[in-house]
């Protein structure tokens, strides 16, 4: 059946006007001032007094589950269709981190099959934190090209203690790798780079741009609001023509030990007037969030969570006065463009049917769409995965 969206104010992320919207099994069909249609054959959604606005994509979420550093009993648990379509998120990236060992590449895109089947469009990283990169197939070109899910690899760890502690001919062999599978396949190939909070920050990264022919514009350093002066040194590279990504999952502890919350971090990306369209958000969903102490042992652990990715667009926008266009692109239209998703991060005919109903004047989310597949409609989970918990078999 089609269903057709009424009277919603859309920004697609910017603002077009007060609007109808068809949408088939799948994509936008029209998107009009007033479609008029036979009822009969049309799910009608009044969305008046909503906003309509892209699907959110989040482009690092852990997917299998992540963590581990403090033993067994500290591996978080896989993530359940309704984390995400409660977060607003339609499109997301799945990764590995520390434990590429009882948390598997194989799992992953098992998982990342799931996911699509039940209505979302997910994809994810080949790799880990570590060298050498742990595949599918035999590289990580092959995986790209040939894995139609595998959009890149990551995410690789730097300036981290739990990570490899590469060179920078091994990041330039493997960024290679990645940007020929992804040119080969059409794809980003994007490479997704965990920075730690070690003192030289990005400078592996800085080198491989400096020494070899690879494009800066091949990296996307994550994680990069841990510290002001980890933030300086991004706004810093962004100047250079790089891509960062900053993690909305935090803890109190981190924001007292100097992390800044996403939602300010991205009002000194304005104030600063650095290139907006060049910062995305990421909520690094299911991970672990450890603290360690001086001698790099476990200190605390909690697990990030998918719905920090909105929450830090709204108080970008209720708290940090932020246009409401400029701070849903980093979490629309920009990780749609850098990772070259074609059909995603926009509200446009011949788009994917990803949308998201938010009341106007609270910034709640109150309907999902994926796909053209209802997740959630005025508040009620219409689409759950089959082992949910109160899930109606």
């Amino acid at each position: 059946m089609l269903k057709l969206i009424k009277n919603a104010t859309v920004h697609d992320p910017k603002y077009i006007g007060v609007k109808d919207i068809m949408i088939d099994s799948q994509s936008i069909i029209a998107i009009e001032d007033n479609i008029e249609c036979d009822h009969s054959f049309v799910e009608m959604i009044d969305a008046t007094g909503q906003l309509a606005v892209p699907g959110f994509i989040d482009s690092l979420v852990h997917i299998t589950g992540g963590g581990g550093e403090g033993g067994f009993t500290t591996r978080t648990p896989e993530v359940n269709l309704t984390d995400l379509t409660k977060a607003g998120i339609t499109t997301l990236v799945g990764a590995l981190g520390t434990d590429a060992v009882s948390r598997t590449l194989t799992n992953l895109i098992a998982k990342t099959k799931e996911l699509n089947e039940l209505g979302l469009s997910c994809y994810f990283y080949s790799g880990s934190y570590h060298l050498p990169a742990t595949t599918l197939t035999a590289s990580v070109q092959s995986d790209i090209m040939l894995i139609e899910e595998c959009i890149g690899v990551g995410e690789v760890a730097i300036a981290d203690h739990r990570g490899s502690q590469l060179s920078y001919n091994e990041l330039a062999r493997l960024a290679s790798d990645s940007r020929v599978g992804g040119m080969l396949s059409g794809k980003s190939g994007i490479v997704s780079i965990h920075v730690g909070d070690g003192p030289e920050n990005l400078k592996v990264i800085n080198e491989v741009v400096d020494n070899t022919d690879i494009p800066i514009t091949q990296f996307l350093p994550t994680h990069m609001n841990r510290n002001q002066a980890l933030f300086d040194a991004g706004i810093n590279y962004v100047a250079r023509g790089g891509y960062i990504d900053l993690t909305t999952s935090t803890t109190p502890e981190f924001l007292k030990e100097g992390e800044l919350k996403c939602s300010r971090a991205l009002k000194q990306v304005i104030d600063k007037e650095a290139n907006l369209s060049h910062i995305t958000f990421s909520s690094d969903g299911h991970a672990s969030l450890p603290s360690f102490d001086e001698s790099g042992n476990l200190a605390q652990l909690e697990i990030g969570k998918e719905t920090s990715l909105f929450d830090e667009i709204r108080d970008a926008v209720l708290i940090e006065d932020i246009e409401l266009e400029k701070a849903l692109a980093v979490i629309t239209s920009n990780p749609a463009d850098i990772l070259k998703m074609k059909r995603k991060g926009r509200l446009k005919v011949g788009y994917d049917a990803d949308i998201v109903l938010l009341d106007k004047e609270r910034l709640v989310i109150e309907s999902v769409f994926s796909r053209g597949r209802t997740m959630i409609l005025s508040g009620e989970v219409k689409c759950q995965g089959k082992f949910e918990q109160g899930v109606t078999r």
